[in-house]
C-alpha cells in the first residue's frame, strides 16, 4: 500500500485528492494547517470509512512541516507520494498589489512546496522511489494581466519542478506538474482582490473576473483534478506536465500558436464583448 501525503487537504482539490487516493487503495495522510477547519474532510473519512489520517502541517512553518512529515514517517515508515497542493489565491495588477501580500503568496505557494519537498526527499532517495506532484495552474504557463503575481508564483513552481525532475530522476523519483484551468473550489471565496474601479488597470481585473464568470458553468471539479493528480503520480508512462479541464488545454494550445507580440496585443483596450470574442477566436473557448 503506497503512502501518500497531500498538503492543503481541508477543502477543494486537496480534499478531493486525499479521498481519491484513499479510494484507490493508498494509505493517505491529509495535511491541514488547522484540523479544526477540516470538517468536510473528517465527514468524508467517517462517511466512507477511508484510510485517511489527518496531520497538522502548515507549509508556511518549517517546524510544522518537519513535525508533520516526521509524524507520517513514524506511523507509516515512509512517504511514497507527495502532493504539494496547499496554496492561496488572489489577484490584482502588478502596481496595485502590496509587496508584502505578493511575498505571502510566494511564501505559501512556492516556498511551502519547497519545504515539504525537501522534507520528503531524503526518505525517497533512500528507498530509491517516489513521486512528487506539484499542483500549479494554467497560469503557470500563461501569464495573465490582472493576475501577474499569481502567475509569477506558478511560473516559479514550474521552473523548480523542471529542475527537480532532472535532479532526482537517477534516484527513481518522478516529478509531475498538474495545471488546472478554472476549477470550482473555495479558493474563489477566499482569494483577495486588489484594486477597484478607480485603478488605471481596472479593465484588466474586470476582464479576468468576466472570464471566470463565463467559464464557471464549464469549470472542472476538484474530483477531475484529483483523478489527474493520481494518474500523474502512478502512471507507468510518466510525463512532466498534465492539464485539467478543457479551458487549460485550449489556452495552452492557443498560447503556443501566438507570438509574444500577438499575445500582448490581445490585452489592448477594447469593449468587453470584443474581448470575449477575441478569447473565443484565439483559444477556441466555447461560450454561448
Amino acid at each position: 500500500m503506497a503512502v501518500t501525503l497531500v498538503t492543503g487537504s481541508s477543502s477543494g482539490i486537496g480534499l478531493a485528492t486525499a479521498v481519491h487516493f484513499a479510494r484507490q487503495g493508498h494509505d493517505v495522510f491529509a495535511g491541514v494547517r488547522d484540523p479544526g477547519t477540516a470538517n468536510d474532510l473528517v465527514a468524508a473519512i467517517q462517511r466512507d470509512g477511508l484510510s485517511i489520517r489527518v496531520v497538522t502541517l502548515d507549509v508556511d512553518d518549517p517546524t510544522s512541516v518537519q513535525r508533520g512529515v516526521g509524524e507520517v514517517h513514524d506511523m507509516a515508515g515512509r512517504v511514497d507520494v507527495l502532493v504539494n497542493n496547499a496554496g492561496i489565491g488572489g489577484g490584482g495588477a502588478i502596481e496595485d498589489v502590496p509587496l508584502d501580500w505578493a511575498q505571502s503568496l510566494f511564501q505559501t505557494n512556492y516556498f511551502g512546496a519547497v519545504r515539504t519537498t525537501q522534507a520528503v526527499l531524503p526518505g525517497m532517495r533512500r528507498q530509491r522511489a517516489g513521486a512528487i506532484v506539484n499542483v500549479s495552474s494554467i497560469a503557470g504557463r500563461v501569464a495573465i494581466a490582472g493576475h501577474g503575481h499569481y502567475s509569477a508564483v506558478k511560473h516559479a513552481l514550474e521552473a523548480m519542478s523542471e529542475a527537480l525532475a532532472q535532479e532526482v530522476q537517477s534516484f527513481g523519483i518522478r516529478v509531475a506538474i498538474v495545471e488546472p484551468g478554472v476549477v470550482v473550489t473555495p479558493i474563489f471565496g477566499k482569494a483577495r482582490r486588489f484594486g477597484d474601479e478607480s485603478s488605471p488597470y481596472a479593465d484588466h481585473v474586470r476582464r479576468l473576473l468576466l472570464y471566470y464568470r463565463k467559464q464557471m458553468p464549464r469549470a472542472a471539479r476538484p474530483e477531475d483534478a484529483a483523478s489527474v493528480i493520481h494518474e500523474a503520480a502512478t502512471t507507468p508512462e510518466p510525463r512532466l506536465r498534465w492539464t485539467v479541464g478543457d479551458d487549460a488545454r485550449l489556452i495552452d494550445a492557443g498560447r503556443r500558436r501566438l507570438s509574444d507580440e500577438e499575445y500582448i496585443a490581445a490585452a489592448r483596450p477594447m469593449p468587453d464583448e470584443q474581448y470575449l470574442a477575441e478569447m473565443q477566436r484565439l483559444y477556441g473557448l466555447a461560450w454561448s
